[in-house]
């Protein structure tokens, strides 16, 4: 193999590598912290049931919308309009909203970590994070600048997790057994898992970003499979060790402070080091989450409207200013949030289900064949997802207009 075949061998592992993490490090944001914590305190050792058959699921949705998107060679909001015609358009706006709203809550998270950190107010902190995730952005090599950052952060956040976990010292014996044997079974638990990890755009970050690297086709599918199980792997593993986290901590009668549970199972397991060590791992999470969500909201707009396209870039880091400005003098939108919440909540079961449907359309994918045990996985996680989807939309709406 030359010099040539080397590069760009090297190339396409760090592209899909990348998209491993881009999609893993935009799922483990501030909310997966806060999510992953309140649910451990409840279920207690019974939530490794949850995480056993959460990522289960988690990597049939992955597999399904990766490979589609891969043999095809088309983003997840063109496969939508091509089985029913302004379908996509639909699901770019919802990501676009959702996006935007979510980014503001990772731009406060960020800002809060930085404060924890250093003691800095927490709008001029998610100030600093914006100015460098624009930087990522303002590189002549921003996918590869991109794949770098949160490949690093992602490596920092685990280590980090696992040192907290292991001084906080979890009854490892239980959870081996109610991984298995769960003492209850709570299957909205389950389905809200679900779409904590590949609901709203979050599935579709890492397809996107290998078809902006060129990995496409289906003499790619078989590494493009292990990349998308790759991504469920690295975030499931964050999500074990925040779970062990916690659980050594409330299995000894501490109780979490409701205002930041994640943060007082850190300071209780290791002290004023775990408190500072949280800081960062909610930097890290935010900052990654900030990327991944302005590039792929901005990914469902390029192919739609030919100003995006043109100067994508230039979008993604407006998109990062406009949610910064937002946090920095508004705060939380609420009406924005309930109304991206209730957008969100749909998202995952119509994007898979209009993969699921792309799978079978052959001026889609052309003379592919999808595996069928795939299709049947997939099928129910799209009715699942519906019902805690549809649920999700009328609450939401409610309290919209309430």
């Amino acid at each position: 193999m030359d010099a040539n075949e080397k590069n760009k061998r090297r190339r396409k592992l760090s592209a899909m590598s990348g998209a491993a993490f881009i999609m893993a490090t935009s799922a483990i944001g501030p909310g997966f912290l806060t999510q992953t914590s309140v649910f451990t305190e409840q279920l207690l050792a019974s939530f490794a049931f949850v995480i056993l058959i959460s990522v289960i699921l988690d990597i049939g949705v992955q597999i399904n919308i990766w490979r589609i998107i891969a043999v095809s060679a088309k983003r997840g909001q063109d496969i939508a309009n091509m089985v029913l015609p302004g379908l996509g358009y639909f699901l770019a706006f919802a990501v676009a909203l959702g996006g935007l709203a979510f980014n503001i809550g990772n731009i406060g998270g960020a800002g809060l970590g930085i404060n924890v950190l250093f003691g800095i107010d927490a709008r001029i902190g998610a100030c600093i994070t914006a100015v460098m995730a624009i930087a990522v952005f303002l590189s002549k090599e921003a996918g590869i600048a991109m794949d770098k950052l949160t490949r690093y952060l992602g490596a920092a956040m685990i280590l980090l997790t696992l040192y907290v976990a292991f001084v906080s010292k979890p009854p490892l014996g239980e959870v081996a057994l109610r991984t298995f044997v769960p003492e209850n079974i709570d299957f909205f638990t389950i389905i809200t898992i679900v779409g904590g990890t590949v609901g709203g755009y979050i599935t579709f970050a890492g397809g996107h970003r290998l078809l902006d690297a060129g990995i496409a086709g289906k003499e790619n599918l078989s590494e493009v499979t292990k990349s998308s199980v790759f991504g469920i792997i690295i975030a499931s593993i964050m999500r074990v060790l925040i779970f062990l986290a916690v659980l050594g901590v409330v299995s000894k009668g501490f109780s979490l402070d409701p205002s930041n549970p994640a943060a007082s199972a850190f300071q209780h397991a290791a002290g004023t080091l775990g408190y500072k060590f949280f800081g960062l791992v909610l930097w890290a999470a935010s900052i990654t989450s900030v990327i991944g969500s302005a590039y792929t909201s901005v990914s469902f707009l390029r192919t739609l409207f030919r100003k995006v396209e043109q100067n994508h870039s230039s979008f993604i880091i407006g998109f990062i200013i406009i949610s910064t400005i937002i946090f920095a003098f508004i705060g939380k939108p609420v009406k924005l949030l309930i109304l991206a919440g209730a957008f969100n909540a749909l998202i995952l079961p119509i994007g898979l289900g209009a993969v699921l449907f792309a799978a079978y359309n052959k001026s889609i994918v052309g003379d592919y064949k999808h595996p069928f045990f795939l299709t049947v996985f997939g099928g129910i996680v799209v009715l699942l997802t519906a019902y805690l989807g549809v649920t999700t939309f009328v609450q939401e709406l409610q309290k919209l207009f309430s």
